[in-house]
Formats: C-alpha cells, sequence, structure tokens
C-alpha cells in the first residue's frame, strides 16, 4: 500500500468543502479557482475541477452567470445558492467535528505514549 493513494483519497474527500468554501467569498472564476486549489495542493489536473462544478451546479448548490471580457470570450462566474450556503454550513459543522474527533485520537496516543 502506498501512502501516496491514501493522500490523494484524503484531498479527493474534502475536495468539495473547499471548492464551495472558495465560492462563499463571492463569484469566482473556474481559473482563479484552479490556481488556488493548486497553490494548496489540493488539485493538480484542471480535469478534476469542470466536472465537479457540474455536479455542485446540478445539485442546485452553485449558480454561474456569464460575464463579458474584454480580452477574450465571456467569462462564467459561480455562485453559491441560498441551498449551497446551508450545505456549506453543515460542511463547516462536520469539518468541525471532524478535526476535533482527529485531534482527541492524536492526543489520545501521544497520552499513551508519555
Amino acid at each position: 500500500m502506498k501512502v501516496e493513494n491514501t493522500q490523494v483519497q484524503m484531498r479527493k474527500g474534502i475536495l468539495e468543502f473547499c471548492i464551495l468554501e472558495i465560492i462563499a467569498r463571492g463569484e469566482v472564476y473556474a481559473s482563479d479557482m484552479l490556481e488556488e486549489l493548486t497553490a494548496a495542493k489540493m488539485i493538480v489536473v484542471e480535469g478534476t475541477l469542470y466536472p465537479l462544478l457540474t455536479r455542485l451546479k446540478n445539485a442546485g448548490l452553485l449558480d454561474y452567470s456569464w460575464v463579458e471580457s474584454t480580452s477574450g470570450p465571456p467569462r462564467k462566474y459561480y455562485k453559491l445558492t441560498e441551498t449551497g450556503s446551508t450545505f456549506l454550513e453543515q460542511l463547516r459543522e462536520t469539518w468541525g467535528e471532524l478535526v476535533a474527533s482527529t485531534e482527541f485520537i492524536m492526543q489520545n496516543k501521544k497520552a499513551q505514549q508519555s
């Protein structure tokens, strides 16, 4: 078993959450999302982002608008729907619980080693 496989699965598991967090800041262009996710080492290929954005839109969590660009074709900017905002709040709660649970287990391990 390779650790890289588990690391990839861990990133995939929270990618949706990270995308929603980025979009929650305001309307965002997909390439800007990709840039931030790449810088955070959360995503490495463009082909991962677009299917996920489509799935989130089809689930009613995102909407988009086309905005004319002075330097090329119109751009698609994504934003959260009201349902998406509620969904994100639930994910934030779950994330907090997961972090607390993980820290509890890791601290328990340290305590047993002492």
